[in-house]
């Protein structure tokens, strides 16, 4: 076959039900890869349980670094920083790394050449094998940067493997919100399955992820998670959905059993398949690969 197709698992805020949803789908996801892009807080590995066979680091950014030995303790680079970056220990001036921005001024400031701006790796990128299929995941430094470029990195590892596999499908669990990773988990998907719960802020941040992925030539899809919660405001947004012309794929209800099959380490599909939110999410990954079965006839 050719290049396999991309899907983003999104939404508008933490919380709704993401990464849980992103699980089920593997029970029914067959040869596929699976990607956790949510490098801030990566935690689909908690419920795949894979075995890492690789791992490397990437750029977090740039830090200054203070030579001791070249340091005549002048005091102009704790003057100069604007981000109180530069601490007086014992009669010596040190970097601290969780502050320092790597702006690089102490660096051309200092009369002694002492300092020197140097690259962190302290951004990390694994690669694992689960009992679901092939996995990479990313994890951002404390304190650190470069979140976007990061995903884009894990993205671009899980390509080459899906293509080496020749895999059909590369099923991707996004960071909430609409900020830098998320833009680079979405770039160049096939679709894009927003899950938001019903409560006006999630209809507003679904709102928000809509307009955002409207500028990207994804389709996007939109599944209501724990709608018998409050079962007006779930009309409501299936209905404002309806307005907008956004394809509501299904409404998984509330079940405690999804916090059992967690805490088991399971996803839901696994931990009780017969039980009725697995039957929805079996139901709505039916759907999705009828759209993409859809879209092969249109081409052909």
């Amino acid at each position: 076959m050719g290049r396999p197709y991309e899907i983003a698992i999104l939404s508008g805020k933490g919380g709704t039900g993401k990464t849980s949803i992103t699980a089920a789908f593997a029970a029914f996801a067959s040869n596929t890869v699976f990607v956790d892009c949510d490098v801030d807080a990566a935690d689909l590995h908690l419920i795949f349980s894979p075995e890492n066979y690789h791992h490397e680091t990437f750029p977090s950014g740039a830090k200054a670094v203070i030579d001791p030995e070249k340091c005549k303790n002048c005091g102009l680079c704790r003057k100069l920083c604007r981000f109180n970056a530069i601490e007086e220990i014992k009669d010596a001036f040190v970097i601290d790394e969780f502050t320092c921005e790597g702006c690089g001024l102490c660096s051309e400031a200092c009369p002694e050449g002492a300092i020197t701006i140097e690259e962190y790796e302290k951004n990390h990128i694994y690669f694992s094998e689960s009992r679901f299929g092939p996995m990479v995941y990313g994890k951002l430094g404390i304190a650190e940067e470069n979140s976007g470029k990061l995903v884009s990195q894990v993205r671009i590892y899980a390509k080459n493997i899906a293509l080496k596999n020749d895999s059909n499908y590369i099923l991707i669990d996004g960071p909430p919100g609409i900020g830098c990773p998320v833009i680079s988990s979405v770039t160049g998907t096939d679709a894009i399955i927003a899950i938001t719960e019903p409560t006006l802020s999630g209809w507003h941040d679904l709102l928000r992820l809509i307009e955002m992925t409207n500028r990207f030539h994804s389709r996007i899809f939109v599944v209501l998670n724990k709608y018998d919660l409050n079962e007006e405001m779930a009309a409501k947004i299936e209905k404002e959905l309806k307005k907008i012309k956004i394809p509501l794929l299904g409404k998984i209800p509330y079940n405690e059993t999804m916090i059992d099959s967690l805490l088991e380490g399971k996803s839901i599909t696994e931990y009780k398949p017969d039980c009725d939110i697995s039957v929805e999410i079996k139901n709505i990954w039916e759907i999705i690969m009828s759209k993409f079965t859809e879209a092969k006839k249109d081409k052909a």
